[in-house]
């Protein structure tokens, strides 16, 4: 039957149209009995398809145009008009392929949620671990947990740890569990194998409960209404009076099937999915998959837009954001490239952070040697000659609490951050902040779904109200829940599609039920499909979510060229009508006409393949490979940025050194400022040019401040050094240190680093955030040859 149901309008149409060339060669051969009974049956098998299409909208209450066609082609046969009939037939069948192909959504089937579903768990008993199906898994079994493996029921750990819970809080950091905590099913075993103690059935369990929520949400979904039906409730009683005037005022049926068949509703059934269909293309092109017509016609009404966080508008995977050093005098891309090395060989979830890190900076990973897991502590290897070894602060730093320890947990604690620590040859060099960051381009994707009338926007997260809150400031959207879990989210889709029609963004598996629910769900698979590309409508492959925003101008200019035509055509038809019901058309020359209406809406929809307005900003190959390049040179500058925190924080009256301020000064000099100086001159007016406006005046500014701030940390640092700067003198001997001079050296140093964080997101949101991705290379080249345009 499923196969029928897909196959059928390709059937409906190459019948009719079969039918109806058959009878115009028999016409031609001058077999006219031939060609009325081919006609004739083109024309029943088009009353049997309208009755049914008819019968079905009757039986879900629905208003439909299809009573036309019906009682169009009872007329053709009964008043002996057999080519009228079967080239109504075609037209139907033309409407129902193009409707069907338009139409047809790929649906939200849980194949994927069902195929992550574990089929077997493996308990452990007295006489070993044995493999048992899920079902059989009883509340009070121990059970064990490999590496990799999906926790099959809910349960409570018998010993530490981690856990990448994103399946169900869709956040993206694994986290560690201590003993005794309960887990839920659905997360995935990120560490060693662990042991569990079983606390529920499958049946019971947490992720079962997500796919019923799936089920539940799917159900509620209201089937898509055609666009011919919303003028049903108008056109059909219209048209039956105009039909019953020309039988009453003839005196003949045949006036009244002429009416019948130039009122056939062909612009609405093929004019609609043509500009429909022509969306769709155009989306694909952009790399957003919309699943069928219906999902077009969704995203152009909708007017509240939901996003989760994690995956949607933070990048999904942990970065590194900064590194602490034990020392002043730990060299923190040495540190970094020890720990990458290691990690290299490493499945934790983590380790791609630090190797990713540590290629953009430009770093040579040698291959380590030795590796092992010491199960709940970390990864130790050796690299150069050198003992490395990456984990948990109790192993790495042992019972002792330095001061740069408890620096570390605290801006992890105030930034979100997850912490890796890292120790060579048993000593404790320093630590790795991890954070999920904002997408560079989200601040700008919300700017433009409001131009493109999108009139609220919320952000909804499982994730903790602060580290939401922040999210939801910095993009800009207009509320934030947090905190929210599978059915927390769907009940507020629920809420908000009382007042308006929603659309719901999200990336994992979590987010499906409210995918599913919402008005139209979009999923972002850029980085392979996963279950919410399955329960959504709409699918961006593309790992940018500003081009949403253009995905919704182009269903809106789509559903309006879709209405343009029909009304062009409805009115057409009308005017028609009126002639045949006066007794200028007879039945065969007005399907004819009718076919010519329809080749003019036809025309007017597919106006929809041509391009339209977008916010896709054209740049040159020229300036997109100028930017890549400042781009692999900004990136190189952020270790100098987070440097200067560093110097910060290592400053103290009781073992101050001026040594480590003066080498900072020396990397802002000849790296920091050379690469500002290059953006103002290339990448600035590349910008303009893009936008068309004086859009950087404000990363103008912030690179005059850098520069003026760098000016004044020089004349500090030579004032504290004691040499007669002003004069190239001969140094007279530094100065005693006071508190108060470290403390304005602090403030200096704190400052600078403030506004050239700023900065740094200025440029990524307002510059970087424009330029399309290459397709060479993940890590553009970088090109000194930048450094030395007229810049020292």
């Amino acid at each position: 039957m499923s196969w029928w149901r897909d196959r059928w309008p390709t059937v409906f149409f190459l019948s009719s149209t079969g039918l109806l060339a058959g009878g115009a060669v028999a016409t031609l051969l001058d077999a006219q009995e031939p060609a009325r009974l081919l006609w004739v049956a083109a024309t029943v098998l088009g009353l049997m398809v309208s009755l049914v299409s008819m019968a079905r909208a009757m039986q879900r209450r629905s208003p439909t145009v299809d009573v036309i066609a019906v009682l169009a082609l009872a007329g053709a046969l009964w008043v002996d008009e057999p080519f009228a009939g079967a080239m109504i037939a075609v037209m139907l069948a033309t409407g129902q392929l193009l409707e069907a192909r338009a139409a047809a959504r790929a649906g939200r089937e849980l194949r994927l949620l069902v195929e992550r579903t574990p089929r077997t768990a493996r308990r452990l008993t007295a006489d070993g671990v044995t493999e048992v199906p899920v079902g059989d898994v009883v509340p009070g079994d121990h059970l064990v947990v490999g590496t990799g493996e999906v926790v099959p029921v809910d349960g409570r750990l018998e010993a530490a740890g981690t856990l990448d819970e994103s399946a169900l809080t869709g956040e993206a950091r694994p986290v560690e569990r201590p003993a005794g905590d309960d887990v839920r099913s659905g997360v995935v075993n990120a560490g060693p194998p662990l042991d569990l103690l079983a606390t529920a059935r499958a049946a019971d369990s947490t992720y079962a409960g997500v796919v019923r929520l799936v089920e539940q949400a799917q159900a509620s979904s209201a089937p898509f209404v055609r666009t011919a039906d919303r003028f049903a409730m108008l056109f059909v009683p219209l048209t039956l009076v105009l039909a019953g005037v020309a039988w009453a005022v003839a005196g003949s049926p045949l006036r009244a099937v002429a009416v019948l068949v130039v009122a056939t509703p062909c612009p609405l059934l093929l004019a609609a999915p043509v500009a429909i269909m022509s969306g769709l293309s155009r989306a694909a092109r952009i790399g957003v998959v919309v699943k069928g017509g219906a999902a077009l016609e969704s995203l152009a009404a909708g007017q509240v837009m939901l996003f989760d966080k994690t995956g949607t508008l933070t990048r999904g995977r942990p970065e590194l954001a900064s590194i602490v050093t034990a020392t002043p005098d730990d060299d923190a891309n040495e540190v970094l490239r020890l720990a990458a090395a290691v990690d290299q060989v490493s499945p934790h979830p983590l380790a791609s952070a630090l190797v990713s890190a540590a290629l953009a900076r430009g770093l040579e990973l040698p291959l380590p040697t030795e590796v092992h897991e010491v199960h709940g502590y970390g990864l130790e290897g050796v690299v150069d000659g050198h003992v490395v070894r990456l984990g948990k602060a109790s192993w790495i730093v042992g019972a002792a609490r330095p001061p740069w320890l408890q620096r570390v947990r605290r801006r992890a604690s105030l930034d979100g951050s997850l912490t890796v620590f890292v120790a060579v040859d048993g000593v404790a060099v320093g630590a790795f902040l991890l954070e999920d960051p904002i997408r560079s381009d989200a601040p700008r994707m919300l700017a433009m779904l409001r131009s493109s009338g999108i009139t609220r926007t919320v952000l909804v997260t499982g994730d903790r109200a602060d580290v939401a809150e922040a999210v939801g400031r910095i993009v800009g959207v207009d509320a934030v829940l947090a905190d929210c879990d599978p059915a927390d989210k769907l009940a507020v889709i629920r809420a908000e599609s009382g007042t308006a029609r929603t659309i719901m963004v999200g990336d994992g598996i979590n987010d499906a039920p409210a995918l599913a629910a919402a008005g139209v769900g979009v999923a972002l698979a850029a980085r392979g499909a996963t279950a919410s590309s399955e329960a959504a409508d709409i699918v961006l492959t593309v790992d940018r979510v500003d081009a949403l925003a253009d995905a919704i101008l182009i269903a809106r200019r789509s559903r309006r060229i879709a209405m343009q035509a029909v009304v062009v055509g409805m009115g057409l038809s009308l005017v028609a009508m009126v002639a045949a019901a006066a007794g200028l058309l007879a039945p065969a020359a007005g399907a004819v006409l009718q076919e010519g209406i329809d080749v003019l809406a036809i025309a007017i929809a597919l106006r929809a393949v041509l391009p339209g307005r977008l916010h896709t900003i054209a740049m040159s190959a020229e300036d997109v490979a100028t930017a890549h390049e400042l781009r692999a040179e900004h990136d190189l500058t952020l270790a100098t940025v987070e440097r200067i925190r560093t110097v910060a924080d290592d400053l103290t009256s009781e073992h101050f050194e001026l040594a480590p301020v003066e080498a900072l000064l020396e990397r802002l000099e000849h790296q920091l400022i050379p690469h500002e100086r290059a953006d103002e001159d290339l990448l600035m007016p590349l910008v303009d040019r893009a936008l068309g406006t004086d859009a950087t005046a404000t990363m103008r500014r912030t690179h005059a401040e850098i520069e003026h701030q760098v000016g004044r940390l020089r004349r500090l640092v030579a004032d504290l050094d004691g040499t007669a700067a002003s004069t190239g003198g001969e140094r007279t001997g530094p100065p005693e240190i006071s508190p108060e001079d470290i403390i304005e050296l602090r403030r200096m140093l704190y400052g600078l680093y403030a506004v050239c964080r700023l900065h740094n997101s200025q440029e990524e949101e307002g510059a970087f955030a424009l330029v399309p991705p290459t397709a060479t290379s993940a890590h553009p080249p970088r090109l000194p040859a930048l450094r030395h345009r007229g810049h020292p």
